[in-house]
């Protein structure tokens, strides 16, 4: 069959990237079927015949789709396929939402879905960058209206040298988590996890990964060139210059000035509401123009905030641009739990909670990896419609939920201890009580506060703070706002948020709605984010707590560590559990044993679990003669009587050796059930251990 599509190719940080174009999908607006190595991804970009109606957004939708066939596995469950996105694949379509999004018309309103189907994976080729690239394409060669080429890249660090481009191995032991995208000229997305990397060494990562972008827009450029669709016509939704002009003779700049610049949120909702209502009479006879009143109300404000904030560096709650809002800190705010703390930043105020449980209890993710993956901590962050003053029903975590969870928990990674170190599972759950800007940062502050308070002997302390932008109409007219609130995100240009400790950075996720930044605004937010963290360390969160606590809290699980030998492990566990279970059942705690022989014994009563520890010790050791023990009479026979010193262990006390005065039934001097101590006389004719009861004052072994 002969050929009907086009190949392009060209090398990648060392491997080919492969695209081809008219293969597969050809009744997609658009699409890319990508190979980088042998990973596999198909991309593609479709946009609706028409624009929705009675939406005042941009309807965009992005998926990443993992295919379990992908690393040859069958999805677990009854159904035997996939089911609902992984967290893996939320946290995905979201970088390549974030970048991509404000390069679409802002009056566009027809629904546009990109889609990523993960057909295969060679692990040296990451299928999320695979996709994002695949995304770019598909939507480049579309007749889908797009402002591109936009490109990404990822970077690692491996012993302090970078890695473009790094394998799933690298990416999970390196230093350095970090994904770029850009455009010709400038940044437009960065999302990052790192090690304590300091500001210089990130600011080199970015800007190498920006370099490396423009290779693949220029290979982006020649693939549009050849094959690109004219971008179709479409149906603006822009406001009418005359409904604007009508509006402000109703309602004047000095009006709405007065009414969006005040510190209270619901003052503010209240002033835009009489507003909003005064504008409803006046339009009362123009249908068409009450239509789209409320996105009219939306940019009169956003261009009234962003004139004060760029001409006059007023902001709306009278804040100097590098002020922090009032804030405040405090642990051991909810009794009982492990841990708790509540960080507050003007109106926005979080309050996170730490579990503590065995290892046992890590989150097992059955993924695009090529075995299992343990999950040993992890970061929930909860968003109710009551903290912004809203009410609708709990749904469970949508995408944004999931992101900011993700974000705080990349934070807090590189300063949590070890499993040796601390040998637990670790949950914090931060709920949001308010909210009013950058609550994930707010729960990066409340996370750290919590983990200390639990016990948990993290190595520093983590703060995060963002960082907000308002652009003019050149590259150089430009106010960067240390610590925004709502009102300067959904009126702004940049959300810049940055986690870190006093020796660097941890983690950055930045999203905007322009075409990009230019380095001097990456180099100041990154500055600015740096002095707020150090203030927020040093006069908020250590005067609330300075430093881990020594012990968990009385109501953690306590967990003890003992080595054994491994090919004794058969002998802990028994014949389909039993002896493990039967420890669990008479001392009530939890076991873990690994394959080296490491076991851990987890409860909350210290005596259970010395007994339980006793008991494996027991199991484990190897019977000597002279060893002194205390057992429970389980059996009784004419000869003598069986004694059970551990689960799963007896020995024999003969009927000569239980007093040490003639006796001529045993059931004269025990019965079922009694408690005795007895000494190992060693191993008798038939390999049983033989006791003695009378023999065990003059055991050099028995202590007492």
């Amino acid at each position: 069959m002969e050929k009907n599509y086009r190949t392009f190719t060209m090398d990648l940080a060392g491997r080919t990237l492969k695209v081809d174009i008219g293969r597969v999908g050809k009744q997609a607006n658009g699409c890319a079927f990508m190979q980088y190595g042998e990973t596999t991804v198909l991309s593609t970009a479709t946009a609706s015949d028409k624009p929705r109606e009675g939406i005042d957004f941009f309807p965009l939708s992005v998926e990443y789709e993992e295919k379990l066939y992908a690393v040859g596995k069958i999805p677990g469950g009854f159904n035997k396929r996939e089911g609902k996105a992984s967290e893996n694949a939320v946290l995905t379509s979201r970088v390549i939402d974030r970048p991509m999004r404000p390069l679409f018309p802002k009056d566009y309103r027809n629904d546009v879905t990109l889609n990523n189907m993960v057909m295969s994976v060679d692990p040296s080729c990451r299928p999320e960058l695979v996709a994002m690239i695949g995304s770019a394409i598909a939507t480049c060669i579309s007749d889908i209206p797009f402002d591109g080429p936009c490109a990404m890249t990822q970077v690692g660090m491996i012993d302090g040298e970078f890695v473009v481009n790094p394998s799933q191995e690298q990416w999970k032991i390196g230093d350095l988590n970090l994904t770029v995208a850009s455009t010709r000229e400038k940044v437009i997305m960065i999302e990052a996890g790192a090690n304590e990397i300091p500001e210089d060494k990130m600011l080199e990562a970015i800007y190498m990964a920006h370099e490396i972008n423009q290779s693949l827009i220029g290979f982006i450029d020649d693939i549009v060139a050849q094959v690109g669709k004219e971008k179709h016509a479409y149906t603006s939704c822009a406001i009418p210059a005359e409904m604007f002009d009508a509006i402000k003779g109703i309602v004047s700049p000095e009006e709405m000035e007065e009414a969006v610049f005040t510190d209270e949120k619901q003052v503010r909702e209240e002033n835009i509401r009489k507003i909003t209502e005064k504008l409803e009479e006046a339009f009362a006879e123009n249908e068409e123009w009450l239509a789209l009143l409320g996105e009219a109300v939306y940019q009169y404000q956003k261009k009234t905030v962003r004139k004060m904030i760029l001409k006059d560096h007023k902001r709306p709650d009278g804040r100097e641009i590098t002020q922090i809002r009032p804030l405040a800190a405090e642990v051991d705010l909810i009794p009982r739990v492990h841990g708790s703390a509540m960080f507050t930043r003007g109106q926005t105020q979080i309050c996170t909670v730490t579990t503590l449980a065995p290892l046992s209890e890590m989150q097992r993710i059955d993924g695009l990896d090529e075995n299992e993956v343990n999950k040993r901590y992890m970061h929930h962050y909860n968003f109710p419609s009551y903290s912004v003053g809203e009410t609708k029903p709990s749904r469970g975590p949508g995408r944004r939920e999931i992101g900011h969870g993700a974000l705080a928990e990349r934070a807090l990674v590189p300063v949590l201890p070890s499993e040796e170190e601390f040998p637990y599972a670790i949950r914090t759950v931060s709920e949001t009580f308010e909210s009013n800007g950058s609550t994930s940062q707010a729960s990066i502050c409340a996370s750290t506060m919590s983990l200390m308070a639990a016990g948990v002997p993290i190595k520093k302390q983590v703060a995060g703070i963002s960082c907000g932008l308002v652009t003019g109409e050149t590259d150089e007219d430009y106010i960067v706002l240390t610590d925004i609130q709502g009102l300067e995100d959904f009126f702004g240009d940049m959300d810049f948020k940055v986690a870190g400790t006093h020796e660097g950075i941890t983690a950055i996720q930045m999203d905007i709605k322009i075409h990009g930044l230019t380095r001097p605004i990456v180099e100041e937010a990154i500055r600015r984010t740096k002095e707020a963290r150090e203030y927020i360390l040093n006069e908020i969160m250590t005067p609330a707590i300075a430093e881990p606590r020594k012990e968990v809290g009385p109501y953690a699980p306590k967990i003890i560590s003992i080595q054994i030998d491994p090919e004794k492990i058969g002998d802990v566990v028994g014949q389909r559990g039993k002896t493990i279970n039967e420890i669990i059942a008479r001392t009530g705690v939890k076991i873990d044993i690994t394959d080296d022989g490491k076991v851990s014994i987890c409860g909350t009563d210290g005596d259970m679990m010395n007994k339980a520890v006793e008991m494996v010790k027991i199991i484990t050791t190897d019977f000597e003669e002279g060893q002194v023990f205390k057992g429970v009479v389980v059996s009784i026979k004419e000869f003598g009587a069986f004694v059970e010193f551990a689960p799963g262990k007896e020995g024999m006390v003969h009927i000569s050796k239980i007093s040490r005065e003639r006796i001529n039934r045993v059931e004269d001097v025990l019965t079922l059930g009694d408690k005795v101590t007895v000494v190992c006389l060693g191993k008798d004719k038939m390999g049983r251990l033989s006791f003695s009861m009378k023999d065990v004052a003059q055991s050099p072994r028995n202590n007492g």
